[in-house]
């Protein structure tokens, strides 16, 4: 307080004494010839409450200072007209930026204690730029501003981030193409272990959800990723051919990562990097059933560009390939009795193989028909070899019909029950 009353003193010292007034001089020399009326004067510090509106300060009040002096352990602030603050320790940090402060840098300090021991007007920087740090980060929610946020640590579950001195969260699933965890087969260890790496980087973002009761702070890289994302793959077309890496290897398919040519300058932009998916079906053409069978993380592939939905590619790499069913008429007839294998066994019937590429369903009302009262899990196994009839073959609709042949030797190696039905004559 002896801070504050001689800074108040100094003040007073400046106020200039202006001559009375006739009227004042004749009201004084009246008071004095009339000693029972008391003269009126105003006194100094009148004077100064009355020409200067001043409200002083109390704990907790927000008050506003310059920067003086940047201690390794203390700033000072110089708060007119009351005197001079401290911010001491751990009150100097502040996520809106109060740590990187300079001398001359306007401040929002909360009071915490009037005169310490020092003399000094004692504030905390952190609590007053809490509710200054809210208020900037639901703006820029609401206004969808990307800013850039720094990785403090990592879990199975997302990244833990810091907004103006806010703690937040990164979902996995929010992460931008560029630094999603693909894991092949979805082990959290192995996903925690590649966030790890992105400890200490700084990701630019947008922010989701900020709620000031709950300190709730969701955060987003793919939202912020997606602007520059579609503005990069406007450039592309359907039908482009590109070339990538295999990313991640999921159970519908295969992520690749490509970089977008430069027509002008020849050269691949790595900024222009972006991620599409080769759906399972769009792998080969023969049947697939697990896409690690045909990829794998690292693998350089080429593909060509099937679909652009927004941000989202869709790439083809057997669209690069010839299509084996184009020519299945010339190796193949209608009539035919074939070997194929069993590749798998459905409730409507089975698909099998007859060579790498090209495939066929012997559907169950033909096994029905055959053998009656039997399923065809009695009949015939994944994996054994049977002879075939081709009944019916569709090159566009990648489609063959096959009936199960029965022979009469049944030492053979693929004998079927041959008492319901005889075997065809062909």
């Amino acid at each position: 307080m002896a801070n504050i009353l001689d800074t108040l003193a100094t003040e007073v010292d400046k106020i200039p004494t202006r001559p009375a007034s006739t009227k004042e001089a004749e009201t004084t020399q009246s008071d004095t010839q009339n000693p029972q009326i008391e003269p009126v004067e105003l006194s100094v510090m009148d004077q100064l409450l009355g020409s200067v509106e001043l409200h002083f300060p109390k704990i907790n009040d927000v008050v506003e200072g310059t920067v003086i002096e940047v201690g390794s352990n203390a700033i000072y602030l110089d708060i007119e007209p009351f005197g001079t603050g401290i911010v001491l320790g751990r009150e100097i940090k502040d996520g809106m930026g109060s740590a990187k402060l300079k001398e001359g840098s306007r401040v929002a300090a909360t009071i915490i204690d009037l005169e310490n021991e020092d003399g000094y007007i004692e504030l905390s920087v952190r609590e007053a730029s809490y509710e200054k740090a809210w208020e900037d980060i639901e703006s820029k929610r609401d206004t969808q501003e990307k800013i850039t946020t720094k990785v403090l640590s990592a879990n199975k579950g997302g990244l833990l981030v810091e907004v103006n001195g806010i703690s937040g969260f990164l979902p996995v699933s929010q992460l931008s193409s560029k630094n999603y965890p693909r894991v092949d087969d979805g082990d959290k260890n192995k996903i925690l272990t590649l966030l790890k790496k992105l400890i200490s980087q700084e990701l630019e973002v947008r922010i989701l959800d900020a709620d000031r009761e709950s300190e709730k702070l969701i955060v987003s890289e793919k939202a912020a990723q997606s602007e520059k994302d579609r503005e990069t793959i406007s450039n592309l077309k359907v039908g482009d051919v590109v070339e990538g890496e295999v990313s991640g290897v999921v159970d519908f398919g295969a992520f690749v990562k490509f970089l977008r040519p430069n027509p002008e300058k020849s050269e691949l932009i790595e900024e222009d990097r972006l991620e599409g998916l080769v759906h399972i079906s769009e792998l080969a053409w023969q049947l697939i059933e697990n896409p690690r069978d045909i990829v794998k993380v690292g693998d350089k592939v080429q593909a060509k560009i099937i679909g652009i939905d927004n941000d989202k590619i869709s790439l083809s790499m057997r669209a690069l390939q010839k299509d084996p069913w184009s020519i299945v008429e010339e190796k193949y007839h209608i009539g035919d009795v074939v070997k194929g294998t069993v590749n798998r066994i459905n409730p409507f019937g089975a698909f099998v193989y007859l060579d790498r590429d090209i495939h066929g369903l012997a559907h169950v009302s033909e096994m029905s028909e055959m053998f009656p009262g039997k399923s065809i899990d009695e009949i015939i196994k994944t994996g054994q070899e049977y002879d075939w009839k081709i009944l019916s073959i569709e090159p566009k609709e990648h489609r063959m019909g096959l009936a199960l042949v029965i022979k009469k030797n049944k030492k053979e190696k693929n004998d079927v029950p041959v008492e319901e039905k005889p075997a065809e004559k062909e």
